[in-house]
């Protein structure tokens, strides 16, 4: 049963912002820490971004730049990962994915414990045209 569901992707030229969301609408993961992950064609899944659970430290990858901002709105009634994405590209073009872990620490124990994380989106695509 998919608990994590993401928004927020489309088809936009190159230039364009957008916000992706991801709903954890059971309130499942409000004591994880969360993150955003993409995969593009013929390519391996790629870390981003990822805030722990109190939103009090956030971590990126080193591949991105400040063009990606990750945020979250959490209380007793909602817990919502976004990704705002500015200045798109067409190679930002892929599927970007959250996921939940219980897990803190620096970027490298963060980053890999939510990749190996049995909690996943099921991803929204995101298309960049030039």
């Amino acid at each position: 049963q998919v608990q994590l569901v993401e928004s927020g992707g489309g088809m936009v030229q190159a230039g364009a912002s957008l916000r992706l969301s991801c709903v954890d609408s059971k309130l499942t993961f409000s004591n994880y820490a969360m993150g955003w992950f993409r995969q593009a064609p013929g390519k391996e899944r790629e870390f981003l971004a990822a805030i722990n659970w109190s939103g009090t430290n956030i971590y990126y990858s080193d591949s991105v730049n400040d063009r990606f901002t990750i945020s979250r709105d959490k209380d007793y009634a909602k817990n919502t990962l976004y990704l705002q994405i500015n200045s798109l590209k067409p190679e930002d073009t892929a599927v970007y994915y959250c996921a939940a872990a219980h897990t803190d620490g620096d970027v490298h124990v963060v980053s890999r414990t939510l990749s190996r994380s049995k909690y996943w989106g099921q991803g929204t695509q995101v298309t960049v045209s030039s």
